[in-house]
Order: structure tokens, then C-alpha cells, then sequence
């Protein structure tokens, strides 16, 4: 048999690893996720406005790298193993996110267990295009790059990542202006959000790894807790853990679910819109999926129910292990998973049952009446309210089975009634 090598074209097959779906939180994201698997107790993010010079810095105090593990993490698909519990998942995640932003890449890094000094490697898109080739390199720094080495240099250990010629956040015609300086600084705002949201279990020292601070333009994070779990008024509602088989072994899934207090149980209004997160209360809940306590997907109840007024106060943490990346379909950029076939028919209850709760408690506090001055006739409000009810008893009974039966034969009979119940 004849074989023959047939290599990519390295200019090309960079190009288009830029667009695999990151935007500036996700990618930032995904760096973060490095420094943490390195280490790192304290990460910090710095948007550095210098024009068409400008840089976006992620520096870590992890234990760093050596020169060949510095070459290896600037390959595309890195040939390390990533072992059970880790971040990492393709070995694509730096060179992915950074370039879905920037066109040159420099990291820098001091090794813990090394000899103090400070390997720097900068992969640069437009030498890869000129010569058709997979280079790195360790040629002429900019003045941001020789500015961290120093400060590097001076430390006990870490990483620090470069990321230059922004031409996916910076427009070359406004760069050097104004616009410019006002569209970076909004990339920092943004970024500050979502890493407060993805991070919140390593920011509250909740996550098994420990705390992890992260610092964005000289500002420290504040968690934000989705599910309130501090919160005196937030309903907890018994856990549960499934089972996935993947290759003979069984692997965990943890589900816990919260019912959040009503906009009335909050002593300030303030409190109340904090926690309906970046996407508003009806969006925001819904599952929340966490992968090594790094929230990965929220928001939305995967094709097991709709998003309805009546059941906002619902929000459940669903945690996988990186053993079920495959069975949950992880994406490269770590931001979306599917929910797998064989446990979805596990969740039907348990999250049929928070809803549940959760619709009694929007009624009781008055949610209804809010809400149904848009109906349009009163037997409608009255017929929600009933449905509510009906399923709140129902589970307080231990008869929810039964009306499940019935109110499944009410949906073939008499489907507008079942409608106006709330029940779709």
C-alpha cells in the first residue's frame, strides 16, 4: 500500500479556526481556563488602549511552563493528555480564543520548578500566511511584550498571554481614535461580566479547586451566585444524581435545584434585578451546566419545557464530569453542551417538580395578578391560577402522578382549557 503525507495548508487552516463561535468574554474565558489548570490563585486581565498597539494581557501566577511545554501549548492540537478533572479538552482552547480576536499571539512564561528565566513564543498569523507554514518564533517584542517579560521576570512563577493587532475587536479606521478607546473599554466591561457569571464558584472559593481571584483593568470580581444560595428566602429543593455509562463505567451527573425568592422577598429592589443576571429573569432560568465548577451553558430548559413568566424563580446546577464530555457534545469553545438523550427522561420529573414549586411561589406572591392584567379575559387568569395550584397540591399529596394522567388525557380532549391552565 502506498502512502502518501498530505499536510493542511497552514495559512489557510488558521484562518479559519478564527471563527469556530467565540466572542471577547468566551475567549477570555477559555485563557482563564488555562491559568486555573496551571495554578493559578489570582489571574489578571488588562485592556491596554495604545491605538492600533493596543493589547489584551492575561497573566497568571500558576507554575508556568517550560520551553517545550511552551511549544506545545502554541501547537494546533496540542498532543498532551488532559487528565479527568481538567479544563483543557482539544488542545486548541489558546490558539482558538486568542485568534478568534487578535492576529498576533505572543505568551510568556517562567517556570516554577525552572532556572528563573522567562521563555517567550509569538505565533503571528501574518508570517504564517506569508510562508505557508506552522512558525513561532521569539523575534523582536513590542513595547507591551518587553513590559510584561519585566515584570515576570520579577516574580516567582506564571503565565502571561499577549494577544496584538486586534482586528477582531479594534476597527483599523477608528482604532487610533476615541471610538476606539470607548469600544475596548466596553470589551472590558463585558468581559468582567460574563467572567463574574462563568467563574463565581472559583471567585467564592466555593469550587473543589479552591479560590481563584481575577482581576479586570485593576478591578477585583465580585461573584455573581445564580441560584442566591446565601440567600435566607431561597428554596432548596432535594438533590439528585444520575447515571451516565460511557465505555463500561458509570459516571455521576449532579442535579440540584433552587426555587429564588419572589421580588417582594427581597428587603431592596436593587437585589432583586442584580440577580436577574445578563440575560433578565424569564431567560435566566432554567438549567445551569458546570464542568469542573466552570459554568459552561445557562439559561433556557434545554427542550425539556418552555420559559414562561410563571416559572422564573426556577433554576437548576447540573454538574458533569469531563469524563462525559462527549455524551454532553462540549464544543471546542467550552460555551455549549446538548443535553444527552439518555438523561432527559431522568430530569422530566425532578424539574417538573421545581417548576412546580416555583409557580406556587410567583402566585403566592402576587406574581399572577401582575401578570395577567395583559390577558385577555379574566377566565384565563383564573384557569393559570388553578393550574398552578392544582399541580402544587398535587405534589404536596404525593398524587402527582396521578394528575399527570389526567391532565395528559385533558390535553387530547380538550386542548384549549389545557392551554389556559398553563400547562404547555
Amino acid at each position: 500500500m502506498t502512502e502518501e503525507r498530505v499536510a493542511p495548508s497552514a495559512a489557510r487552516l488558521t484562518e479559519s479556526l478564527r471563527d469556530i463561535g467565540y466572542d471577547t468574554p468566551t475567549a477570555i474565558a477559555d485563557l482563564i481556563d488555562n491559568a486555573i489548570a496551571a495554578g493559578a490563585r489570582e489571574v489578571h486581565v488588562d485592556f491596554e488602549f495604545h491605538g492600533r498597539d493596543s493589547a489584551i494581557v492575561v497573566s497568571d501566577d500558576g507554575e508556568g511552563m517550560p520551553i517545550n511545554g511552551l511549544h506545545e501549548a502554541l501547537r494546533f492540537g496540542s498532543r498532551r493528555d488532559y487528565k479527568p478533572g481538567e479544563l483543557g479538552r482539544f488542545g486548541l482552547g489558546l490558539k482558538t480564543a486568542s485568534f478568534s480576536q487578535c492576529r498576533r499571539l505572543t505568551v510568556l512564561s517562567k517556570y516554577r520548578r525552572g532556572r528563573g528565566s522567562v521563555n517567550r513564543r509569538t505565533l503571528d498569523l501574518d508570517l504564517v500566511a506569508a510562508r505557508d507554514e506552522w512558525l513561532i518564533h521569539e523575534g523582536q517584542a513590542s513595547a507591551v511584550v518587553r513590559e510584561r517579560d519585566a515584570q515576570l521576570g520579577a516574580t516567582g512563577s506564571g503565565t502571561t498571554v499577549v494577544l496584538e493587532n486586534l482586528d477582531r475587536v479594534l476597527n483599523e479606521r477608528t482604532a487610533n481614535s476615541g471610538v476606539g478607546k470607548r469600544r475596548l473599554k466596553n470589551a472590558s466591561t463585558k468581559v468582567a461580566e460574563h467572567l463574574s457569571v462563568v467563574f463565581h464558584r472559583y471567585l467564592s472559593g466555593s469550587a473543589a479547586a479552591g479560590k481563584v481571584n481575577i482581576i479586570v483593568d485593576g478591578q477585583k470580581l465580585k461573584a455573581w451566585d445564580p441560584f442566591a444560595s446565601t440567600c435566607e428566602q431561597t428554596q432548596l429543593l432535594p438533590g439528585q444524581v444520575f447515571s451516565i455509562t460511557v465505555d463500561g463505567t458509570a459516571h455521576d451527573v449532579r442535579v440540584q435545584r433552587y426555587v429564588l425568592p419572589a421580588k417582594n422577598e427581597f428587603d431592596t429592589v436593587e437585589e432583586f434585578d442584580a440577580l436577574s443576571g445578563p440575560l433578565k429573569w424569564n431567560r435566566q432560568q432554567g438549567l445551569y451546566f458546570y464542568r469542573v465548577d466552570r459554568l459552561v451553558q445557562f439559561g433556557g430548559w434545554s427542550g425539556l419545557r418552555g420559559l414562561d413568566e410563571h416559572t422564573k424563580l426556577a433554576r437548576a446546577s447540573i454538574d458533569f464530569p469531563t469524563e462525559l464530555d462527549v455524551a454532553f457534545q462540549l464544543n471546542v469553545a467550552k460555551m455549549k453542551i446538548n443535553l444527552p438523550p439518555e438523561i432527559r427522561p431522568m430530569l422530566e420529573k425532578p424539574i417538573q417538580e421545581l417548576c412546580i414549586h416555583a409557580g406556587e411561589r410567583y402566585r403566592r406572591a402576587g406574581g399572577e395578578d401582575r401578570v395577567h392584567s395583559t390577558k385577555k379575559s379574566a377566565g384565563e387568569t383564573d384557569l393559570l391560577a388553578v393550574g398552578v395550584a392544582l399541580r402544587a397540591a398535587a405534589l404536596r399529596s404525593g398524587g402527582l402522578e396521578s394528575l399527570e394522567k389526567t391532565l395528559k388525557l385533558l390535553k387530547e380532549t380538550s386542548p384549549s382549557i389545557y392551554r389556559n391552565l398553563g400547562l404547555m
